[in-house]
Order: C-alpha cells, then structure tokens, then sequence
C-alpha cells in the first residue's frame, strides 16, 4: 500500500464514522424530540406549580400574622394576670389586716 491509497483509505474512513456519527445524532434527537402534548403538559405543571407556591407565600405569611397576634394576646393575658395576681396579693394583704384588727 503506497502513500495515496493510504490517505484515501482514512479519508474513506474518516467520512464513514462521519456519517454514522451524523446519523446516530439525527437518530438521537428524532427519538427524543418533544411532542406538542408534552410543551402543553409542562407548560401546566409549571403553572401549578407558580399557584402552589403563591399559595405557599400566602399561607406562610398568614401563620406569621397570626402567630404575631397570638404572640400579642398571650402578653396582653399575662400582663393581665399579673396584674390580677397583686390585686388579690393586695386584697389578702388587707383582709389579713383587717382581721388582725379585730382580732385585738
């Protein structure tokens, strides 16, 4: 084998594995390809999936509003409580006062 047919050998060779390869990547992507159907099913799951999350956020900032005002009414209860507590500490304070009084 001399030096030209030895260079139109690999040029032989070299476009053989060049049009398999194209035809494998041709083959690929026809096997492959998205269907209509399947844009419109996606286009769905990506448009509940934007409502979730919306719903997500809107949830999530009610618990925090509402976890804001039960935060506020436990420390209004307990400022009321303590409150009531030294009333009645008062008020047993001058009952006791009071018997003692009597009592002598």
């Amino acid at each position: 084998m001399n030096r030209t047919e030895f260079v139109f050998a690999t040029a032989i060779i070299l476009f053989i594995a060049f049009c398999l390869g194209w035809f494998a990547c041709w083959l690929l992507h026809r096997l492959t390809r998205v269907s209509k159907a399947d844009m419109g099913e996606l286009e769905q799951m990506a448009h509940a999936l934007h409502e979730a999350e919306d719903t997500r956020e809107r949830a999530l900032a009610y618990i925090e509003h509402r976890e804001a005002e039960l935060t506020n009414q436990l420390h209004q209860s307990e400022a009321e409580l303590r409150a009531a507590m030294d009333g009645l500490r008062d008020a047993r304070r001058d009952a006791e006062e009071l018997r003692a009084k009597l009592d002598s």
